[in-house]
């Protein structure tokens, strides 16, 4: 019995060990943001930086926090969407500034409507659920004070924030 009971003991033990789930840790849990790249519009194959860029998103009248504020040095964005709507407003806002007198935004400024449906997709029990967008289309109202020149979707489906979704042109 003295023998056996040692012996009983180490195999519960290892099977205890095999049994449990080790822990994860989440790597690419992250809900990818939509990236857009700024072009020449005389020439579409020519990233060209926009001076002094600030985009704000209209229902929460916030900027956003994934680019530095009033960037000059940017000829691609990463931008988050809503994962609780169907559709996220921006204003893209070329040479921003805050009037000396007022202090209200002056500049250039374009509203950016992205439709899209959102896509739940499961990556693991670590991390859950992220969101993917699929049938993205942006809309930008006509209008002869606008700097974006021209827009085209380059990738509808959102799954990844390594390309450019979007091209804006200016």
């Amino acid at each position: 019995m003295k023998k056996i009971l040692p012996s009983l003991l180490f195999i519960m033990l290892l099977l205890q060990a095999i049994s449990c789930e080790k822990d994860d840790i989440c790597v690419d849990g992250d809900t990818p943001l939509l990236v857009i790249g700024f072009f020449d519009a005389t020439d579409e194959t020519m990233a060209k930086e926009v001076p002094s860029l600030r985009i704000k998103e209209v229902i929460l009248d916030s900027n956003i926090n994934t680019i530095a504020d009033r960037s000059s040095a940017l000829d691609s964005i990463g931008v988050p969407l809503r994962i609780n709507e169907v559709s996220t407003q921006f204003a893209f806002i070329m040479d921003s500034a805050d009037d000396a007198d007022t202090g209200e935004e002056t500049g250039n400024i374009d509203t950016l409507t992205i439709n899209y449906e959102v896509r739940e997709n499961f990556v693991s029990k670590a991390c859950g659920f992220v969101a993917n967008f699929d049938n993205i289309s942006v809309t930008l109202p006509a209008n002869a004070a606008n700097w974006i020149q021209n827009i085209t979707v380059e990738q509808e489906t959102v799954e990844n924030s390594q390309n450019i979704h979007v091209k804006i042109f200016h």
